[in-house]
């Protein structure tokens, strides 16, 4: 693995990279594929950041060019490639960027994040996304009294939720499910996963014939995360939730 950083950060327009100082690696197949300790985190929209690794730390082997460029405004002309590896194939996995107007990006490669079988941060396994190192979590409880309501009808009410504060995110409020009328809920097949929290699971109302999400639970969240394990939250633009009997806007 390299140890050799470009100089950093580098801004150009609303593309920003910096160095990362985490381990990252990348497994397709059984094989590792990409395995280094100075990943660039590069933010191409502004919610969270994009993997690019030095060339010299990826292997290469797996990797092949499919003849034509993906342009992008303000990284350049990069090469699309291949992904082949432990017997897995994955077209327009990869884009190798030699001549960026990022010199920080030059002879690097980024991989789309589904070409990946799994991504370790260190010797955790991270899902959905590169974690952002400026996002942060706190998650406190409280004795605020949270009651939650659809067309009415009281669906949850407690006087002990945990809040949850998630940098550039609303206050979500999970609450106890013996506060809760699960009688009310159905059980979702949706699941999905947070970087942050684990992954997550859905319910919707009885009484909704389309059946959208309402509220969700992560029963085995990640570390950081582990105060809100089997606690469920609800959408506040799907319910009334109210706050010390204050309705939080939609």
């Amino acid at each position: 693995m390299t140890t050799v950083a470009p100089t950093l950060p580098e801004v150009r327009g609303r593309v920003r990279v910096e160095q990362g100082a985490k381990q990252i690696r990348g497994f397709v197949g059984g094989e590792l594929v990409v395995n280094t300790i100075r990943p660039l985190l590069v933010w191409e929209n502004p919610y969270y950041p994009t993997y690019y690794f030095p060339r010299a730390d990826v292997r290469t082997g797996f990797l092949t060019s499919e003849g034509r460029a993906s342009h992008s405004p303000s990284r350049g002309d990069a090469d699309v490639l291949t992904l082949t590896a432990g017997g897995v194939r994955r077209g327009g996995a990869a884009l190798l960027y030699d001549a960026s107007p990022f010199e920080s990006l030059r002879n690097t490669i980024r991989f789309e994040w589904d070409a990946m079988d799994a991504w370790f941060e260190e010797d955790e396994q991270v899902f959905t996304h590169a974690r952002d190192p400026y996002t942060r979590i706190d998650i406190l409880p409280s004795s605020r009294h949270v009651r939650v309501e659809s067309a009415g009808l009281v669906i949850a009410e407690s006087y002990r939720p945990t809040l949850l504060f998630e940098t550039h995110l609303p206050v979500r409020y999970y609450l106890p499910r013996t506060d809760i009328r699960m009688h009310l809920l159905a059980p979702s097949d949706t699941v999905t996963h947070c970087p942050y929290k684990g992954e997550a699971e859905y319910w919707s109302l009885k009484d909704d014939d389309l059946g959208s999400a309402v509220a969700w639970s992560y029963r085995t969240p990640l570390p950081e995360s582990q105060k809100i394990a089997g606690l469920v939250s609800f959408y506040p633009d799907k319910v009334d939730i109210y706050v010390d009997k204050e309705l939080i806007p939609r």
